[in-house]
C-alpha cells in the first residue's frame, strides 16, 4: 500500500474512545416531539414515544414515507431541534447530561448541498474542524480530501465542483471531528448510478473501519442492500424495527409468475381450479401472477391446473418479497415518496 493509501484509509478510522462498551451506539427512549404549544389546538405531534437502539458497528435503516418524522429524529440527534420529552444517549453520552460529548459523537450528512460557494474543500474542512474545536496538530484535511477523491480539489473554489463532489465534501465536513455515528440523509438522492456505486462502496469502507451508520433512503431497494436492520416510521411511530431479514420475512407469500403462449381473456376457469390460498392476476406480457403462502406446497396443484385449462406455458419465474411489499403493508398507501 503506497502511503497515499495509507493516508486514505486511517482518514476513514473512527476513534476508538469513548466507547459505550455493550450499550448500543444509540439508545433512545420515550421520544416525543411536539411542535406547538403540547395542550393548544395546533399543536402537531411530529414524534410520539419513539423507542430505538442503533448496534454499536450496524448499517441501520431508518425508512418511512415523507412527513414521518425521519428528519425530525436526526435534526434531535444532530441537536438541532429540542426534544418534548424522552430521551437520547449517544455512543454512550446522555444528550441532557452531556450535550457537548454527544454531538462530538455524531456526524451528519444531510440531503441538501449546502456547500459554502467562497470556501475552497481545504478551507470548509479547516472550519468545520475548528467549529469542533479540533485542535490544528489533530485535523486531517488532507487525509479526508485524499479518501474521498477530492485530493486534487483541495484549492479549488466549491463553486467548481460537481453535485457528486459536492456530496462527498458533505461527507468529509461531516468526518472532520471523527464521529464514531454517521448519519447520511438521502446521500443518494440526485446522483447518477456511477457515483451512488462510489458512494455505497465508500459507505461500506467507513462500516468496516469502525463507525455506525444510519442511512435515510427512498430507494428502498439500496436500504434492503446496505443495512443490516431496518425501523420503518410512519405518522411519528415505529412501526417495525428487526434485521433486515426477519421485515422480509413478515409477508408469507411467494409469486409464481407464468408467460403464456398468448393472451388469455377469460382467468375464471383458472380461478375456479386453483386452491382456495392461491390468488391469480393478469400482467403485461401475457403474463400470470400467482401468490400463494410460502408454508403451503402450491406449485404442483398450480400446474395442474394451468395444464387441466389448456394454458401453454413458454416460461416462468418466481418473486420474493421485498423491502418495498413490506414497507407498503406497514404504511398503507403512503408509498416513499408520498407527500406529508
Amino acid at each position: 500500500m503506497t502511503a497515499a493509501a495509507q493516508s486514505a484509509s486511517r482518514a476513514l478510522d473512527v476513534r476508538p474512545d469513548p466507547h459505550p462498551g455493550d450499550a448500543a451506539a444509540i439508545e433512545i427512549r420515550g421520544l416525543r416531539k411536539i411542535y406547538g404549544a403540547t395542550d393548544g389546538a395546533d399543536a402537531k405531534r411530529a414524534l410520539n414515544d419513539i423507542d430505538l437502539a442503533v448496534p454499536t458497528g450496524a448499517i441501520f435503516g431508518l425508512l418511512g414515507p415523507n412527513g414521518a418524522g425521519k428528519s425530525t429524529l436526526i435534526n434531535i440527534l444532530a441537536g438541532l431541534v429540542v426534544k418534548t420529552a424522552g430521551s437520547v444517549r449517544i455512543w454512550g453520552f446522555d444528550q441532557d447530561v452531556n450535550p457537548r460529548m454527544s454531538r462530538a459523537s455524531i456526524g451528519v450528512v444531510p440531503q441538501e448541498l449546502n456547500v459554502d460557494p467562497f470556501l475552497s474543500p481545504a478551507e470548509a474542512l479547516e472550519i468545520q474542524a475548528g467549529l469542533y474545536g479540533v485542535p490544528k496538530s489533530e485535523r486531517r484535511t488532507l487525509e479526508l480530501l485524499e479518501a474521498l477523491g477530492l485530493a486534487d480539489k483541495a484549492k479549488a473554489n466549491a463553486r467548481s465542483l460537481s453535485g457528486g463532489m459536492k456530496r462527498r465534501l458533505l461527507v468529509a465536513k461531516a468526518m472532520v471531528h471523527s464521529p464514531p455515528v454517521l448519519v447520511l440523509d438521502e446521500p443518494t438522492a440526485g446522483v447518477d448510478i456511477e457515483l451512488r456505486r462510489q458512494l455505497w462502496s465508500f459507505v461500506r469502507e467507513l462500516n468496516a473501519g469502525g463507525a455506525t451508520i444510519i442511512l435515510t433512503t427512498h430507494y428502498l431497494e439500496e436500504a434492503q442492500e446496505m443495512c443490516d436492520r431496518i425501523a420503518i416510521i410512519h405518522r411519528g411511530e415505529v412501526r417495525a424495527e428487526a434485521p433486515t431479514d426477519q421485515l422480509l420475512a413478515r409477508i408469507d407469500r411467494k409469486t409464481l409468475v407464468i408467460e403464456t403462449d398468448g393472451p388469455i381473456e377469460d382467468l375464471e376457469p383458472i380461478r375456479r381450479g386453483l386452491p382456495a390460498e392461491v390468488s391469480l392476476e393478469r400482467r403485461a406480457g401475457a403474463r400470470l401472477a400467482l401468490s400463494y403462502p410460502k408454508r403451503c406446497a402450491a406449485l404442483a396443484p398450480i400446474l395442474a391446473v394451468l395444464s387441466e385449462t389448456g394454458v401453454a406455458v413458454r416460461d416462468m419465474t418466481t418473486e420474493e418479497p421485498d423491502l418495498e411489499d413490506v414497507f407498503l403493508e406497514l404504511t398503507g398507501d403512503d408509498g416513499p415518496d408520498a407527500a406529508p
